[in-house]
């Protein structure tokens, strides 16, 4: 085997170990109590900070699963848009919508940050709700 294929096999191998490692830390599947809520959120920020550039794909896609499950949680417990918090009317848009975690953070150009907005850790900026209001055709209102 030339010394290519074996790093590349290795590094694979490696980033499956990973990957195997966060699922023994939060197992991939839906959240049911707030315990889990807890675990899963500290799992999920402790990606989120480290960058989408810091993460190798293993990586990517378990925190990729990992948002939509908190995500999923969260919309159970999240009240009428009309009635909540601009974080809450983004959550019932992107429910709508069918867009998960990810796609805000495409949308946004940092799924990181989107993970941090979408657990309440960071506010909706200016230009944020631009980008949402011009993607949603939504009045900027909506999201103060």
């Amino acid at each position: 085997m030339s010394t290519t294929k074996t790093r590349s096999h290795t590094k694979r191998r490696r980033d499956n170990n990973r990957y195997l490692e966060l699922v023994r830390q939060f197992p991939l599947r839906p959240i049911r109590t707030k315990r889990d809520y807890a675990k899963a959120t500290k799992v999920m920020e402790e990606l989120a900070v480290r960058g989408e550039d810091d993460l190798d794909q293993d990586e990517l896609d378990y925190l990729d699963v990992l948002t939509d499950l908190v995500e999923a949680y969260d919309n159970e417990l999240a009240p009428e848009p009309e009635d909540g918090t601009p974080l809450d009317r983004l959550k019932h848009l992107l429910e709508e919508s069918g867009k998960s975690t990810a796609d805000l953070g495409r949308l946004l150009g940092n799924s990181g940050l989107a993970s941090q907005i979408m657990l309440g850790r960071r506010e909706l900026s200016k230009n944020h709700i631009r980008i949402l209001s011009r993607h949603f055709k939504l009045d900027a209102d909506y999201f103060l």
